[in-house]
């Protein structure tokens, strides 16, 4: 038994052992192991707790907010999570960001290869490890930021997305100027949706109707979307320098981002215009007879929570996928659209512009701005519809008695503003 012992403690004290000698083994199988654990616990410390920025805000958006888990106290800021794919291995020197599509953006600062590789490809899949449990467990839809492209952005809202994921908040140019003291002492703003690109349809509107505007009690803006070109939007620039009258919000101008450009809209008289009476809506391919509009606005001076316009009723959605108007059944699924005003021209109390954008954050997304503004989302806040024949939203004969009578006119060319501006000021012309 002597001998046993002394034998043992030489094996030991050299370094080897035996499978036979069980503690020996244990200690040779399990002491790896301690030092793995310890560092991955040194990993998840530096993930969760050594990070200051492990929260944070990308946007002031009251519908977006992301985490972001920083691995190294890099200062970068994430861009919003429209991007739906993962970065591959990092590369010496770069800056490498995986992106979880509206839940989480892991960000990993790449250096130069160190000793420590193995360290280095822990870090590696831990990472990827919370990637995979965040987006199995928050199903959240991704967020189309204002620089992606209109098929991409499309795709997604077919799919059935919340508005709010879709909106971004805030202005690149916002003039709040154009609403002295929140409206108080405003009756009417027209608001003209346009196109960045639509400087002729603008300047003949500011030359022609839009003169209104001089009024101490109405004012016009045109809102605009983002534009990916540079020179155009310099171009913006110099030209809100001239006129002050552009809003310019956080999306990409296209049409299936009508109904986020509405929204901006929404958002705008919310915040900075919410004491006014009246808000018209219409295109800057559109003539409005103003003096006829402020006649109706003082006809319809104590009407509340109304939106009046061109009815449309019983309206259903198309399902044809080819077709521009296309309507997912996960965008929406009854057979008909609730009644609403059509989208060219609509006027709308100042009382419901709150619930409209409030309730529009919450609903699927539509890029049928009319059916789903004054549509879906006003049936949803118990807004009335109603149905004014002065607003014709549609092209007619262009003659002084149709000018004069109509409220709205649809699908005028920029050149031909001038002429109808002409024949709305014809005092000699008789109509019936």
């Amino acid at each position: 038994m002597i001998t046993g012992y002394f034998k043992k403690t030489s094996m030991q004290s050299a370094g080897t052992f035996t499978k036979d000698d069980p503690m020996a083994y244990q200690v040779r199988v399990f002491r790896p192991l301690a030092c793995a654990a310890l560092l991955v616990c040194l990993v998840v410390y530096s993930l969760f707790y050594a990070s200051s920025t492990m929260f944070q805000s990308t946007a002031p958006a009251p519908a977006r907010t992301f985490m972001t888990l920083h691995l190294a106290t890099s200062s970068e800021s994430v861009p919003a999570a429209g991007n739906e794919t993962i970065s591959s291995a990092p590369t010496q020197g770069a800056n490498t960001t995986a992106y979880v599509p509206g839940v989480a953006a892991v960000s990993v600062a790449s250096e130069a290869p160190s000793n420590n590789t193995t360290t280095h490809q822990v870090v590696h899949q831990v990472v990827h490890q919370v990637i995979q449990k965040i987006s199995s467990k928050e199903q959240v839809p991704s967020i189309a930021a204002s620089n992606n492209s209109n098929a991409t952005s499309s795709d997604r809202a077919e799919q059935g997305i919340l508005t709010k994921y879709l909106y971004e908040s805030g202005y690149d140019i916002s003039n709040v100027e154009l609403c002295p003291d929140l409206g108080k002492n405003m009756q009417l703003l027209v608001a003209i949706t346009s196109a960045p690109s639509h400087k002729d349809a603008r300047m003949a509107i500011r030359q022609t109707w839009g003169h209104y505007r001089q009024r101490s009690d109405l004012n016009i803006a045109f809102l605009l979307g983002s534009s990916k070109d540079s020179q155009l939007v310099q171009e913006l620039r110099d030209e809100n320098r001239l006129y002050g009258d552009l809003i310019s919000g956080h999306f990409l101008d296209s049409y299936n981002n009508l109904t986020l450009k509405t929204v901006s809209l929404l958002e705008w008289v919310d915040n900075y215009c919410n004491h006014i009476n009246f808000i018209l809506k219409t295109d800057d391919d559109m003539f409005i007879n103003i003096p006829k509009l402020l006649s109706f606005i003082e006809k319809h001076a104590k009407d509340k929570r109304t939106i009046f316009g061109r009815l449309a009723k019983r309206w259903k959605p198309i399902r044809n996928k080819k077709s521009k108007y296309y309507i997912s059944p996960n965008q929406y699924q009854p057979a008909t659209f609730p009644d609403f005003t059509t989208g060219p021209a609509y006027l709308m109390t100042g009382d419901v512009i709150h619930d409209l954008y409030t309730a529009a954050l919450g609903k699927t997304y539509l890029k049928l701005e009319d059916v789903f503004i004054t549509g879906i989302v006003a049936q949803d806040v118990k807004i009335k519809r109603t149905h004014v024949n002065e607003f014709l939203n549609k092209r007619v004969a262009m003659n002084a008695c149709n000018i004069q009578k109509g409220i709205s006119i649809h699908m005028v060319k920029f050149h031909e503003q001038f002429d109808l501006w002409k024949k709305l000021l014809d005092g000699k012309t008789k109509c019936k």
